[in-house]
């Protein structure tokens, strides 16, 4: 596959590895066929952040996938650091204060906010437990990108199967990330709410966050290939 495939800024691939060494070796496999990665908080917190800074000045860009949620100040603060880095995406909960005061800490950086709707390994008994008022995600999947929208964030992330309806709701220009892609017939782990990576694009995704399906495969570059092919289709 060519290295300049029209896809390839739009697949990020989840380093949800325990070191840096297993992100390496994924890194290197994976070649030109991987562009985009996100680090969480299992490598985030060893030695994640500088391994960014590296993959950021080799010319990667990086879903920094840390879910800022604090008092105002503290999650602007956290957002000025942030953006210092050159990351390319920082995920925030999607409350309204901490949005807004996450865009105010951002501008003029180009760092894309991302706001974090509801959660991909969650359903309607996940959010009874968790005592919202609402146990449809949907209904508060659509509250979180109405407030995005209007808080100035860059984009959202939720799953595949809302996109088209939260494309509705914040229009072209922003982003729509989402987690819980899986090939056809693959094995979804732990996520509930999931989708195929070309019925993902169809339905309004941006940018399709995948795992293990490419980090776990034996041949990454051929499996990264595969999804990219399937985005496109």
């Amino acid at each position: 596959m060519s290295a300049i495939h029209p896809m390839r800024d739009q697949l990020i691939i989840a380093l949800d590895v325990p070191s840096v060494s297993e992100a390496e070796a994924i890194v290197t496999s994976l070649g030109d066929s991987g562009s985009f990665y996100k680090i969480g908080h299992q490598l985030g917190f060893a030695g994640g952040l500088s391994f960014a800074q590296e993959l950021i000045q080799d010319g990667k860009k990086i879903f920094l996938d840390m879910k800022l949620l604090d008092i105002d100040n503290t999650v602007a603060k956290g957002v000025e650091s942030i953006a210092k880095m050159g990351v390319s995406m920082l995920t925030i909960h999607a409350y309204p204060k901490a949005m807004r005061s996450a865009v105010k800490a951002a501008e003029g950086s180009g760092l894309t906010l991302l706001g974090v709707t509801v959660l991909t390994s969650m359903d309607s008994e996940d959010l009874r437990e968790a005592g919202y008022a609402s146990s449809n995600p949907a209904d508060l999947v659509e509250i979180r990108a109405q407030q995005a929208f209007e808080a100035g964030m860059g984009g959202v992330v939720c799953s595949a199967q809302e996109a088209k309806v939260v494309r509705a709701i914040i229009g072209t220009e922003m982003a729509i990330v989402t987690p819980g892609i899986r090939p056809a017939g693959s094995d979804v782990g732990d996520q509930k709410r999931v989708m195929t990576p070309k019925d993902a694009i169809e339905a309004g995704s941006s940018h399709l966050v995948v795992g293990r399906p490419i980090t776990a495969a034996q041949d990454k570059k051929q499996a990264a290939d595969q999804i990219l092919a399937q985005m496109s289709a």
